[in-house]
């Protein structure tokens, strides 16, 4: 196939929409890994001994990577050509997935997530951005709603699938489900896609990466750290100190570069500025609460691992759903409005979640699992795309990145944050009276860990207790969630520009639209 730049004409060639499953193969990788690690991290809590903190750092590390990584890496293909830098970045999370695969410690696990989230970095962007080169306007909406319905697909069946491996394999099976996956995104990407590039886009700015990367993981540190520590140690105080600086100096340099990276400028658009805040906060409260159902799924609840899968799929399934059909709502009845009461509605199914006891049973978290989803689905969505919407059509490409970084970033943030504070919660409630020491302190580490200390040393009450701390720590994740959501949609209301999503003079859909297959729905 041959090259074009990103300024050609699309040509038709008859193997586009062979090359389009290239891109769905690629997307389907970083879709099931997303959720499939979410079922596991209470079997690895079990096998490996992992604290809350770890556990968080497992998923923080892919996130924190994937966030600072992704504009230099979409960059990168920009410059030397989205098919090889594509198939880089595949090759990066294949080598992070075997890392993980051969793991027998938590540090190593947390390292090979760090090397999948530079995968991943290459991955995302790279995916997206080829589109306009394969399809012209009149093509390219049925590409991006396959390519959409692929990165879907990986919501309800990560989970599935990482539930069947846990309880028929060691828990490393859920990193070497990705070679298969990836040997087929690379081999797709080698003899069906066409190479790529934009010469003209900004260079890579290596201080703005490192400033960010190092901005990001001071910030994570300390508040994963927090609750051990306590918020006024010296290290978790010199951590935030340092991660305000990194940022700030990340912020200045970014004003003052003539092509940044990362063009700060565009959060001066009103209507960008407040539907990136939309979106960053939804992507905040579905991070943290994917972080914190599993274990109440698996170890309050006592499902297995595939048992734990499935019963994540009302909350896919209602995601799935109002992301589909966000797109038409949206063109009847405007953006402000339906943010807004997506907003409502996710602060609804919070509120409603943080009412859950011990003796709730599943019935009733999968009532309000299904509204969260909804919810969900029906703000961020019109939210992504009222922000590109927003903005220059010459500034689009800058603007999505910019906007995705944010939402990685809130990602990040929930889990450490939210996390953090279920961590806190729970140590607190739990009742280790009579437990020995070091027992009483392996017992604090998770609900995992407590069942554990209470099977050995044979103790109902600990057990009992255990599920009520985790379940009152769920209960504090859950509010704080339902609060923010509420006072994102009375903001949401008041202050968004209420026009519809703008649609290009092929009637196609805004550039958002490319942004957010894939990313509104992993």
């Amino acid at each position: 196939m041959v090259t074009v730049t990103q300024g050609d004409d699309v040509r038709r060639d008859p193997r586009r929409w062979w090359a389009l499953g290239a891109l769905v193969a690629s997307m389907l990788v970083l879709g099931f890994d997303m959720t499939i690690l979410n079922v596991a991290l209470p079997t690895m809590a079990d096998q490996l001994g992992a604290t809350t903190g770890q556990l968080q750092w497992m998923a923080d590390a892919y996130i924190v990577v994937f966030a600072a990584l992704m504009l230099p890496a979409g960059l990168l293909g920009d410059r030397f050509g989205r098919r090889r830098m594509l198939i880089t970045g595949l090759v990066i999370f294949l080598a992070g997935s075997l890392v993980g695969t051969l793991a027998g410690e938590v540090d190593w696990v947390i390292a090979a997530r760090a090397l999948m989230g530079v995968g991943a970095a290459l991955v995302m962007p790279l995916a997206l951005s080829v589109l306009p080169s394969l399809f012209g306007p009149d093509e390219r909406t049925r590409a991006v709603g396959i390519i959409s319905a692929a990165s879907a697909l990986g919501l309800p069946l990560g989970p599935i699938i990482g539930g069947f491996l846990l309880n028929h394999f060691w828990w490393g099976s859920v990193f070497l489900v990705n070679v298969p996956m990836v040997a087929i995104g690379v081999t797709a990407c080698l003899f069906l896609l066409p190479e790529t590039r934009d010469p003209a886009s900004p260079k890579v700015d290596v201080v703005s990466t490192a400033l960010t990367a190092s901005g990001l993981a001071a910030l994570i540190y300390a508040i994963i750290e927090a609750p051990d520590r306590g918020w006024g140690d010296a290290l978790v105080l010199s951590c935030f100190a340092g991660a305000a600086v990194l940022l700030t100096g990340l912020v200045l340099r970014e004003r003052r570069t003539e092509r940044p990276m990362l063009d700060m400028s565009l959060l001066a658009h009103r209507g960008f500025l407040l539907n990136t805040a939309a979106a960053t906060l939804v992507m905040f409260a579905l991070s943290g609460l994917m972080f914190v159902l599993p274990p109440y799924l698996q170890a309050v609840l006592g499902n297995d691992a595939l048992g734990t899968g499935v019963r994540l799929l009302p909350m896919m399934g209602g995601l799935v759903i109002a992301a589909r059909t966000a797109q038409p709502v949206v063109a009847r009845f405007g953006a402000r409005a339906v943010v807004s009461v997506g907003l409502v509605v996710l602060a609804f199914a919070a509120l409603l979640g943080s009412r859950t006891t011990t003796g709730s049973g599943y019935g009733f978290t999968a009532l309000w699992l299904s509204v969260a989803g909804l919810g969900f689905g029906f703000s961020v969505v019109p939210a992504m795309d009222g922000a590109l919407a927003a903005l220059p059509r010459d500034r689009a490409g800058s603007g999505s990145g910019l906007l995705m970084t944010l939402r990685q970033v809130g990602g990040a943030i929930g889990i450490a944050l939210l996390g953090s504070l279920l961590a806190g919660a729970f140590r607190d409630r739990l009742d280790v009276t009579g437990l020995p020491a070091r027992a009483a302190d392996a017992a604090g580490d998770s609900v995992v860990a407590a069942h554990l200390v209470a099977e050995r040393a044979g103790s109902a009450h600990l057990a009992a207790s255990a599920d009520s701390a985790y379940v009152h720590g769920m209960g504090l994740v859950l509010l704080v969630c339902g609060i923010a959501s509420l006072a994102a949609a009375l903001l949401a209301a008041a202050f968004l520009p209420s026009a519809r999503p703008a649609r290009d003079e092929a009637g196609d859909e805004s550039p958002a639209v490319v942004t957010l297959a894939g990313d509104a729905r992993q």
